[in-house]
């Protein structure tokens, strides 16, 4: 048998910085973020947008060692179209489409990167596309928007608008985001593309309060997390690194699977616990992001 579940890119923490803000721009890069990603959408002011991509394009042409993306403004702007023209090009690893609600929405996008892929001399496909999903509407249409376009490698999850467009009260527990994040992870899953990437914490001051929220998308499925803030990003790739005790189990069950498949034994317990095909999978891929955190 084999794992069928497709790998996750190991980016854990993926922090935001304005593209508008050049000491902001520069700062991000330093802060230990496996992905930058420069805005131009809500925090840029409509007068500074058009000039704030030529910023964006210098910061991500700059040597890093993070992966770079750039937030478009949404489809329904009069500025996207234009955005991922400018700042799309070989210094990037992908670009991010906000307030995504349809599979049309991704296709449109797609069609835009690869016509600014062709002028830029690149191949198709060589840019990724995340969908950030955070309406009700969205949610609703999870599955189509996963499945619309081989280019689309993830999905992520908006909290503050989703919370905003159904008027929930945003707890420390968060169960009112249960659903879209199961959803999320659903509909990732039957797409056969890599877990969504969990919500922001606008509570930037509140680490604990952002721990429980990365444990809250952990446990749900989800894999990585938006962060808005640089405090957040330790805590953040701590979370989504296997800690010692979960490696030295995996590790444990691998091997002892191992020996017993070899016997010819498909179904063993390790530590009183029932191990067949499934649970060796997943020791497995907490092994794999270990060894990526390492790397």
């Amino acid at each position: 048998m084999t794992d069928t579940r497709p790998m996750p890119s190991g980016v854990r923490s993926y922090l935001f910085a304005p593209g508008n803000h050049p000491r902001k721009v520069e700062k991000v890069f330093t802060t230990g973020a496996d992905a930058i990603l420069l805005d131009l959408e809500d925090a840029v002011p409509p007068k500074e947008k058009i000039a704030t991509r030529a910023v964006v394009v210098a910061a991500m042409r700059a040597p890093r060692r993070a992966r770079g993306y750039v937030r478009v403004n949404g489809l329904e702007t009069e500025w996207c179209a234009d955005d991922i023209a400018a700042v799309a090009g070989p210094w990037l690893d992908g670009l991010v489409l906000p307030k995504v609600e349809s599979a049309e929405q991704v296709r449109q996008a797609s069609a835009w990167i690869a016509a600014a892929e062709r002028a830029a001399g690149l191949p198709i496909g060589r840019l990724e596309l995340m969908a950030i999903v955070e309406t009700a509407r969205g949610i609703a249409f999870a599955d189509e928007i996963a499945a619309a376009d081989k280019r689309l490698a993830r999905l992520a999850f908006g909290g503050g608008d989703y919370t905003n467009d159904l008027d929930l009260e945003w707890t420390l527990e968060e169960r009112e985001l249960d659903y879209a994040r199961a959803r999320l992870t659903h509909a990732s899953r039957l797409a056969g593309i890599e877990p969504p990437v969990d919500t922001v914490v606008i509570a930037v001051k509140d680490i604990e309060r952002f721990r429980v929220s990365a444990r809250n998308g952990r446990r749900m499925g989800l894999y990585g997390k938006l962060c808005i803030h640089p405090d957040q990003v330790a805590p953040c790739n701590e979370v989504f690194t296997p800690d010692a005790a979960q490696v030295a189990h995996a590790r444990a069950v691998v091997e002892a699977f191992e020996r017993a498949e070899a016997s010819g034994s498909a179904s063993i317990q390790v530590d009183g616990q029932f191990v067949d095909y499934p649970i060796v999978f997943k020791a497995r891929r907490i092994l794999a992001a270990a060894a990526r955190a390492d790397g």
